[in-house]
């Protein structure tokens, strides 16, 4: 049982470079697409600002996802094998079609599904967390379109009198730092998920690694009051890698074609994206990174005139939002019932 817990730790971290390499493209998308840096150099830039989270900040994401969605007493280790495999595929499949969807909501929808799979509706803990998170997949693109909207408009009246290219000049380099800021967010916020299912996992198998000594005993936890040093290393370390390969489908649909943007308008999105996903994190409300700066594009676009932005491809953006939670949840509902069939706990 020992090896399948350490097994399930490493499809963990295997998720989160999936998490990295398909959310790459929140991060680079702009700054690729106003061809302020390569593919490459942007892939790299966007790696070292997510593994720079991992020394700033606290870690209320990770707690609220470990305690506060399912009921404690039903997870065991093959619903949270169940969750991953159910989160990984719904990644997997919205990559390959290049739809931006949100790898934190598939995992939640992972986890309730492999929840409700072994114990039913009552296996959720509905509450705060729910509510926030469900509610934040119509809140943070709103905010982050908000947010793009006003800083756009605050920098275009700025700048109303200067030349193109001299706003180009100015905010060619403002889009490296609006691109950093983006970047050091996403880690912060995405890999603290990953933590929070590995401590989830950890706490509900305590009881095999209570009397273990040695390399075992790093793996014990009693509760999800503390996050494990080597935990955190590995979250980081794995979404910063999945990053640095990139998502190249995704980074073309974010990029250019939603709307055309300039490196005003990457650093207004950036910017925007970046501020609304800080805050949430300060909060521990697991939001989606994808929403935020999905939403804070089209708020730029819409600055110029609304016919800037492709409503169409942005309607069928949402809709992939609003299935990822029920689709990440039945392919783990699945998994949990195969597992649970192969393992027994």
């Amino acid at each position: 049982m020992l090896t399948y817990v350490f097994i399930i730790v490493v499809i963990a971290i295997g998720f989160d470079f999936i998490n990295g390499f398909h959310d790459s493209a929140n991060s680079i998308a702009t700054i690729v697409g106003t061809r302020v840096l390569s593919p490459f150099a942007a892939v790299c830039w966007a790696a070292t600002f997510n593994f720079v989270a991992a020394f700033v900040g606290n870690t209320a994401v990770a707690k609220a996802v470990s305690g506060g969605f399912v009921d404690q007493h039903i997870v065991d280790a093959n619903v949270i094998c169940a969750a991953l495999i159910g989160a990984i595929i719904w990644n997997l499949l919205t990559w390959f079609y290049g739809i931006p969807s949100s790898s934190s909501h598939a995992l939640i929808g992972g986890f309730a599904g492999a929840a409700i799979a072994k114990g039913g509706f009552a296996a959720l803990t509905w509450g705060t967390k729910w509510i926030q998170t469900l509610s934040f997949i119509v809140i943070s693109p709103t905010l982050g379109m908000l947010a793009g909207f006003l800083l756009m408009a605050l920098v275009l009246n700025l700048f109303q009198k200067a030349s193109p290219r001299r706003v180009d000049k100015v905010f060619r380099p403002g889009q490296l730092a609006s691109s950093a800021l983006l970047s050091f967010a996403h880690g912060q916020n995405d890999a603290q998920k990953t933590m929070g299912i590995i401590v989830g996992l950890l706490v509900a198998t305590q009881g095999y690694f209570v009397n273990e000594t040695g390399f075992w005993r790093h793996f014990y936890l009693a509760n999800n009051s503390h996050i494990p040093w080597w935990v955190e290393i590995a979250a980081y370390s794995a979404i910063s890698l999945g990053t640095l390969f990139g998502g190249w489908r995704i980074v073309h649909t974010m990029g250019s074609r939603i709307t055309r943007l300039r490196p005003v308008g990457g650093f207004a999105a950036e910017g925007g994206g970046a501020l609304v996903i800080l805050a949430a994190t300060k909060f521990g409300i697991p939001v989606s990174t994808t929403h935020t700066i999905t939403g804070a594009i089209v708020g730029v676009g819409a600055t110029n005139r609304l016919s800037a932005v492709r409503w169409g491809l942005a309607s069928k953006i949402v809709w992939a939002w609003v299935v990822t939670i029920p689709a990440a949840g039945a392919m783990a509902a699945i998994s949990y019932l195969l597992l649970s069939t192969a393992i027994k706990i």
